[in-house]
C-alpha cells in the first residue's frame, strides 16, 4: 500500500505543472461566466452595453478551450515533470503521442464502422465518443491524457540515453523515445478502443438499475457521476436520464416531452409542481455547496506558512465550481494524492441527492449557483422547497469541512499546501531573500553534491524539488549560502523553500548546471 500511495504522490507532483495555471484559469472564467449571464446582465443592464458582452465572451470561451483540453494538457505536462532531463522533448513527444493516439483512435473507429453520428440536441454526448482537436475518437476524457502522459513519462526515461553508432547515430536519445512512443500510442489507440467501450457499456447499463431503485438509485446516480469525473465516464450517467425517458415522460396531449431537462423546463414554464425527473438534475448541487467546504478544509489542513498561498490557489477553483459549474481543476488536486478522500467524496455528493429525494425538496440545482437560485425565487419555495435546499446545502458545507479537516490530518494526506516536513535542517522561518542568481545557483548545487549527483530538478509553487543519488553528499551549509526559509529531506528527495521566486530558482539552477 505504501508503495501505491507513493507512485500516486509521484504522479500527483507531476500533475501540479499544468494545474497551477488553472487556478488563474478558474478565475477569469468566472467572471466570463459572470458577464455572459443573461440573468446578470438582466439586473445590471450597462453589462449588456458596448464591449462588455464581448470581453464576456473572451474572457469564458478562450478559458473554456483550456478547460476542455485538460487531457492536452496533461499529456504534455505530466512528461515533462517525470523526465529527468530534456524535459521540453519530453513534453513535445507527449504532444505528439497524444496526436497518434487520437488518429489511431479514429481510424478504428472508422475501420470497425463504429463511428458515432451526432444528434441536433447532444452532438456526440451520451454516445461513448467524442472530438477532440476536431477528431472523433472514443470518449476517454482527462483519463486518457493522464494514462498516456505517463506513459510517455516512463518510456522516456528508459529510452532518451539510448546511443546508436555509425548511420544510426541520428535515432539516438529523444528521437529513440519518439520512435518508441510511436509504437506504443498506436497501441494504446487500438486497446482502448477494445477496452473502453466495453466500460462505457457497463456504465450504461447501470441506468435501469438507477432507475429501478428509486432513493437508493440517486445515491448511486450521485456517486456516479462524481466518482467517474477523471475518466469522462460520467457523462454517460447523466445524460441518459436528462434527455431520454429514462428521465421521465410528460405527457401534454399529443405532445410527449422526454428527459429530466425538457420536462423540468417545460415545468418551469407552465406554473406546475416539478415531477420526481428534477433529482436527476441534482447533479449541480454538490458543485454549489460541497466545492466550498472542501476547498475550506484544504486551506484550514495547510501548514501554517502555506495557508496564503493555499487560499490564493484554492479560492479562485471554489467560486469556478459555484459559478461555472466546472470541478476538474479542483477535483485533480486531491483524486491522486488522497484517492480514499475523492471516493468519500463522491459518497457525499450522492447521499445528499438522496436526502433531497426524502426531504421532498424539488428545487432546481442542475446549474451554477447564480442561476439556480434565481430560478428557485421565481418558481416560488412552495413548488420548490428551496429553503430546505439551503438548509441541506450549509449542512452539506459543514460536512465536507470538518468530514475532510479531520481525515486529512488523521492520515497526514498531501493535499494542497501539506508537503512533507520530515527533516529541517533550517530554523530561520523568515521570508527568503531574493534569490541571486549563478552565485546562489552554483551554492545550491555544488550543496547538492553537484551536477553528477543530481537526478532531476522540479519545483511546486513555493519549493525546489530535487532528487539526488547519494543524501550523504547534499551539504545544508552551502545551500543555505543561497537565501531559502528551509531545507526538507525525505530519502533521496530534497526540497528546498524558496517561496514564491521559486521558479525564477529553478531557471537559475538550470541554466547554471547547463553551463557545466
Amino acid at each position: 500500500m505504501k508503495k501505491i500511495m507513493n507512485t500516486l504522490e509521484v504522479f500527483a507532483k507531476a500533475m501540479v505543472q499544468p494545474l497551477m495555471y488553472l487556478s488563474v484559469a478558474g478565475m477569469i472564467l468566472a467572471v466570463g461566466s459572470l458577464l455572459t449571464n443573461t440573468t446578470v446582465t438582466g439586473l445590471l443592464p450597462f453589462l449588456a452595453w458596448g464591449p462588455f458582452p464581448v470581453i464576456g465572451k473572451l474572457m469564458y470561451e478562450t478559458m473554456m478551450i483550456l478547460i476542455n483540453n485538460l487531457g492536452l494538457l496533461f499529456v504534455i505536462g505530466i512528461p515533462a515533470a517525470l523526465a529527468k532531463r530534456d524535459k521540453h522533448q519530453a513534453g513535445l513527444i507527449g504532444f505528439m503521442s497524444y496526436l497518434i493516439y487520437l488518429k489511431t483512435s479514429n481510424i478504428m473507429l472508422t475501420e470497425m464502422g463504429k463511428l458515432a453520428e451526432p444528434s441536433a440536441m447532444l452532438g456526440l454526448f451520451g454516445t461513448g465518443q467524442a472530438t477532440i482537436l476536431g477528431i472523433q475518437v472514443v470518449d476517454m476524457s482527462v483519463f486518457g491524457g493522464i494514462l498516456l502522459g505517463c506513459l510517455v513519462g516512463w518510456v522516456f526515461n528508459k529510452t532518451c540515453e539510448k546511443k546508436f553508432g555509425g548511420a544510426f547515430q541520428i535515432y539516438s536519445g529523444v528521437r529513440f523515445s519518439f520512435a518508441c512512443m510511436v509504437a506504443v500510442s498506436i497501441l494504446f489507440g487500438v486497446v482502448t478502443n477494445i477496452v473502453w467501450p466495453v466500460v462505457q457499456g457497463a456504465i450504461s447499463a447501470m441506468a435501469n438499475f438507477i432507475k429501478s431503485t428509486d432513493v437508493f438509485g440517486l445515491f448511486v446516480y450521485g456517486f456516479l457521476e462524481r466518482f467517474l469525473i477523471p475518466t469522462g465516464l460520467h457523462h454517460l450517467v447523466y445524460t441518459p436520464f436528462q434527455f431520454t425517458d429514462l428521465g421521465g415522460v410528460l405527457n401534454l396531449g399529443e405532445t410527449v416531452v422526454a428527459g429530466a431537462y425538457p420536462i423540468v423546463m417545460t415545468e418551469l414554464q407552465m406554473g406546475v409542481p416539478f415531477s420526481d425527473s428534477i433529482y436527476y438534475m441534482a447533479i449541480g448541487f454538490t458543485k454549489m455547496f460541497g466545492y466550498i467546504g472542501i476547498g475550506a478544509a484544504f486551506i484550514h489542513t495547510a501548514h501554517p506558512h502555506n495557508k496564503k498561498r493555499t487560499a490564493a490557489t484554492i479560492i479562485p477553483l471554489v467560486v469556478t465550481c459555484c459559478l461555472a459549474s466546472i470541478t476538474e481543476p479542483l477535483d485533480f488536486m486531491f483524486i491522486f494524492v488522497a484517492p480514499m478522500l475523492y471516493v468519500l467524496h463522491a459518497c457525499i455528493a450522492g447521499l445528499f441527492i438522496a436526502l433531497l429525494k426524502i426531504c421532498g425538496v424539488t428545487a432546481f440545482c442542475g446549474g451554477n449557483m447564480l442561476a439556480s437560485i434565481l430560478m428557485n425565487l421565481s418558481a416560488g419555495v412552495e413548488r420548490t422547497q428551496w429553503p430546505v435546499m439551503l438548509a441541506l446545502g450549509i449542512a452539506q458545507i459543514l460536512l465536507y469541512f470538518f468530514l475532510f479537516s479531520f481525515l486529512i490530518k488523521k492520515f497526514n494526506y498531501k493535499t494542497p499546501g501539506r508537503e512533507d516536513d520530515l527533516t529541517e535542517t533550517k530554523k530561520d522561518k523568515t521570508p527568503a531573500k531574493t534569490f541571486g542568481g549563478s552565485e546562489d545557483a552554483k551554492y545550491v548545487v555544488d550543496g547538492l553534491g553537484g551536477k553528477d549527483n543530481i537526478n532531476t530538478v522540479e519545483n511546486c509553487f513555493t519549493r525546489l524539488r530535487v532528487n539526488v543519488k547519494d543524501v550523504a553528499l547534499v551539504n545544508d551549509e552551502l545551500i543555505n549560502k543561497a537565501p531559502n526559509s528551509g531545507i526538507i529531506k525525505k530519502g533521496n528527495d530534497i526540497q528546498i523553500v524558496f517561496g514564491l521566486q521559486v521558479a525564477d530558482v529553478r531557471k537559475s539552477v538550470e541554466d547554471y548546471l547547463n553551463t557545466l
